[in-house]
């Protein structure tokens, strides 16, 4: 639920009602962060368009990566709702809840492996200080084995997550356990 009217799922006809039946069909649910953009069905599909590109498309980072770096944005924006829904996500890729705390508080991230503490970090300074990246923060990721497609689809997923952030709390979305759980992942 959220802070604006939203249509519920047996009230949705049109567009909205087959984005809605492709989500279940799709992801088993309809999330809360997607749920609140039914006043507007179309910018709601095209969300979940670029949603399902950068997070389940190919790419040379792996899905735990992904997550992690979904994770640790909305830690540096205090965004409770992703951070959760994310850290649920992840717990399917990294089983160590010593990793997973560290990515939810974006905190120690030097301490991680070295691959994923630079992607993490990366993120992070990419979301909390964007004017501060050089070229040379390139660099370090390169040194960690990523090509330069990763470093785009790496960017494209921290712009993502910033965005979105702002979305759930821009317009109070909440979650509870229920919400969170019963997700297809493919």
């Amino acid at each position: 639920m959220s802070w604006i009217t939203e249509t519920p799922i047996n009230e949705a006809d049109g567009k909205l009602a087959e984005t809605y039946d492709a989500l279940i069909k799709q992801r088993g649910k309809v999330s809360n962060i997607l749920m609140v953009h039914s006043l507007n069905p179309e910018a709601m599909s095209n969300h979940l368009d670029l949603y399902m590109t950068i997070m389940f498309g190919k790419s040379g980072l792996s899905r735990a990566e992904r997550e992690a770096i979904a994770v640790v944005v909305s830690a540096s924006n205090d965004c409770e709702y992703c951070v959760n829904h994310h850290a649920e996500a992840l717990r399917r890729y990294i089983k160590d809840e010593e990793v997973i705390s560290l990515l939810m508080s974006a905190d120690g991230l030097e301490t991680l492996q070295p691959r994923l503490s630079n992607i993490v970090r990366h993120a992070e300074k990419l979301t909390t200080a964007p004017g501060a990246m050089t070229e040379s923060d390139l660099g370090e990721l390169r040194a960690a084995g990523l090509s330069d497609k990763d470093v785009l689809d790496l960017t494209l997923i921290v712009a993502y997550f910033n965005f979105v952030n702002r979305i759930a709390l821009g317009l109070g979305v909440t979650f509870s356990e229920q919400e969170m759980s019963g997700y297809i992942d493919d």
